[in-house]
């Protein structure tokens, strides 16, 4: 078990009993009881709450006139999601731009967060980007329902009637690799930076594990870019009108 964060710690000293009791309604029995939630959960409430107060300090200095810094780099992050789902989904793109920038801006922070001494990368358990994935693969196909009605399952049957079967099989197949996928690249890549850049801080505290701070930040970025544009590009299978 990694080494208990203070914010893990503080949050199962005010909330453990309680997350408790819902675990044991659910018949999920917590080892040990008296620290129900992991750090990695402790970690996503924390970017989860930095995330809102972001949005809420915007939302408060609003301006026309004269915008702030924090407004202006809004602005930014959710022009430049804006600007992708254009390219890629195309009509309708606009529905979408709330939940992309949202999941971009979210795992940016997870895979940030391990660059914070005594904070760890929740992406680095696998447990978050599998969520995320699950999260993005229930979003696409509500979506691709909404767009093409019932007619969106045609996608998994393809043009044959007499290979339907056949294609149903590779197609669902096909649709939880795109699950695998996206969970274990984001799980891997964040995975290997923590550990590297921490066995690298125990051997040479000094100088050379600046180098692997900075792949970490490159990394972290890459990934929770790649994230959000497969999920462009996912989305946009799914909401095509020529299935």
């Amino acid at each position: 078990m990694p080494p208990q964060t203070q914010f893990e710690y503080l949050l199962n000293l005010l909330f453990a009993p309680a997350v408790n009791r819902l675990l044991l309604a659910l018949h999920i029995v917590s080892k040990p009881m008296t620290v129900p939630i992991s750090n990695a959960l402790a970690m996503e409430v924390l970017v989860f709450l930095l995330l809102v107060a972001c949005f809420v300090a915007v939302r408060l200095t609003l301006s026309v006139e004269t915008p702030g810094s924090l407004q202006h780099l809004a602005e930014m992050s959710h022009g430049f999601v804006l600007e992708q789902s254009e390219q890629i989904i195309g009509h309708g793109y606009e529905r979408f731009a709330g939940y992309l920038t949202s999941l971009g801006l979210f795992i940016l922070l997870c895979n940030l967060l391990g660059l914070v001494p005594g904070l760890e990368s929740p992406t680095a358990d696998i447990t978050v980007p599998l969520g995320l994935a699950l999260v993005t693969f229930v979003y696409y196909h509500y979506h691709g329902i909404r767009a093409n009605g019932w007619g969106y399952i045609q996608q998994f049957l393809g043009p044959l009637p007499l290979l339907a079967p056949l294609m149903f099989i590779i197609e669902v197949i096909s649709h939880c690799a795109r699950v695998l996928s996206l969970t274990v690249r984001l799980y891997a890549n964040m995975f290997a930076g923590d550990l590297l850049t921490l066995v690298f801080f125990s051997l040479v505290p000094v100088g050379i594990p600046l180098v692997f701070l900075a792949l970490h930040l490159g990394v972290a970025v890459i990934q929770a870019y790649v994230f959000m544009l497969l999920a462009m590009v996912y989305l946009s299978l799914a909401v095509a009108h020529d299935h």
